[in-house]
């Protein structure tokens, strides 16, 4: 069900000038400021009247937050950290099961501000976030309008909206959404990590993020199928290794209690590896690109190896202008897709294994290894009688340069009777890459059942 819409004008924001929850000055020498927590108490009333505060991290107080407000630029009693002249990042947080603060909000501003000299506004909304989820449905717009109010401030006193780039978590994504609504689409960059999609999937654009509430909207999904919506609702959507099960975490096995009874830990790893994505991509270490398809499936079959509808720039996660889009307008709802590991900094190369075999008589299973010194990755295909030529994706952390060996095992012996499969040839080339290196191939090839063949490759990385 989607929440109800309900119209709201930018008009009204003058009237909630002077009703902007927790905009107390930090006094000078008074202790750095934190996000709340709600009390055992508070959590079993399951209602806690909404509050919404902001604290203000910059590089001069990068590890002392202070309360913040509009009212902070004009304020002569202490030092006006925020920058009307630097770029605004706003980060939004989600639901709140239990009600305690996030404690990752910390990380993220600091991430944020090695990578750029910005301000960072973190919006605390503890209160009103916590208890049951329908509940905290209800305060999100709620939760916008205050902002927006704070935003219309700072706006009179010389930020542009389009220097605003909003970072929304789960649910916190469809608040900046509805920011930007109120905005008409002039902000200038909304940044949705799997966004939420429970009572959001089918809910009018209206309602949630969508490429319409700012500039630039960009998505990272990595729990589409519980925790985050499985729709795009940016310019660039980046589906993390499908955008539903992610690398080394565990599947839940009471998805249908997920959404009322959240289970912390490995439940919710799909859900916030987003986050952690987001946050190593901001260092810069490995670019995490994603490549257009329309399907994970069609990616998976090697169906999509360029970004011939970038013009050639894929686009990247993190913060360059536009994801690294040069097109305009940019294209709008694109699906990416790219494979991660399962520990920062997560890049993989993709590479595309084509393979022509023998016909057969029966069906069959390959294994294919690829190993650099000390780290091997490895897929099974499945052949077929009827089909010679195939194409899949394979990864490793390393370029192709750096590949050593490839390695080709007939693993069917259990369930399959193929004795013997005949590769007429194995190519593997990088995607995407500008150098257009020539791809690496092996000829003629057989491979018994339950053995293994290998090739090693001499090369050098220039």
């Amino acid at each position: 069900m989607a929440p109800q819409r309900t119209p709201v004008l930018l008009g009204v924001l003058a009237v909630f000038t002077l009703l902007v929850v927790g905009v107390e000055e930090t006094p000078r020498g008074a202790e750095c400021s934190d996000l709340n927590n709600i009390t055992w108490q508070e959590y079993r009333q399951q209602r806690v009247p909404l509050q919404v505060r902001y604290l203000l991290l910059t590089r001069r107080n990068m590890d002392c937050a202070h309360m913040f407000s509009h009212q902070s630029l004009t304020d002569t009693q202490q030092p006006a950290y925020f920058n009307v002249s630097r770029p605004t990042k706003v980060i939004v947080h989600g639901y709140r099961a239990i009600g305690s603060k996030p404690s990752w909000v910390k990380q993220l501003a600091r991430a944020l501000l090695m990578a750029e000299d910005v301000n960072v506004v973190v919006v605390d909304w503890v209160y009103g976030a916590s208890f049951a989820y329908n509940l905290v449905v209800e305060n999100y717009k709620e939760v916008a309008v205050q902002i927006s109010v704070l935003i219309n401030q700072l706006n009179k006193h010389g930020c542009k909206l389009e220097s605003f780039h909003f970072i929304g978590v789960s649910l916190g994504a469809h608040v900046a959404g509805f920011v930007g609504t109120l905005f008409q689409g002039k902000i200038g960059r909304i940044t949705g990590l799997d966004p939420a999609g429970p009572m959001f999937k089918g809910a009018d654009t209206y309602d949630r993020l969508d490429s319409s509430d700012a500039q630039f909207v960009d998505a990272v999904h990595t729990d589409s199928d519980y925790f985050g919506i499985s729709i795009p609702v940016g310019h660039v959507d980046f589906f993390l290794n499908g955008g539903k099960d992610q690398t080394g975490c565990a599947r839940s096995r009471f998805p249908s209690m997920l959404v009322y009874f959240p289970v912390y830990g490995y439940v919710l790893c799909d859900h916030m590896r987003a986050l952690h994505v987001y946050m190593s991509a901001l260092n810069g270490s490995c670019a995490l690109t994603g490549i257009p398809c329309s399907s994970y499936e069609d990616f998976l079959q090697g169906r999509c190896v360029d970004c011939d509808a970038f013009r050639g720039a894929c686009p990247t996660i993190g913060l360059l202008p536009n994801s690294g889009v040069r097109v305009s307008p940019v294209p709008k709802e694109q699906k990416l897709f790219l494979l991660t590991t399962s520990s920062p900094p997560f890049c993989l190369r993709h590479f595309l294994l084509q393979l022509e075999v023998s016909p057969l008589d029966k069906s069959a299973e390959l294994e294919v290894t690829l190993t650099t010194e000390n780290l091997g990755t490895e897929r099974r295909l499945r052949l077929h009688t009827d089909t010679v030529l195939y194409r899949a994706v394979l990864s490793h952390p390393h370029p192709l340069c750096e590949i050593a060996s490839i390695q080709l095992k007939n693993t069917g012996a259990r369930f399959y009777r193929q004795a013997e499969i005949h590769v007429k040839s194995v190519c593997l080339s990088e995607f995407p890459t500008l150098r257009r290196e020539e791809p690496l191939c092996v000829n003629n090839i057989n491979v018994r059942r339950g053995a293994a063949w290998s090739h090693d490759f001499v090369q050098v990385c220039v």
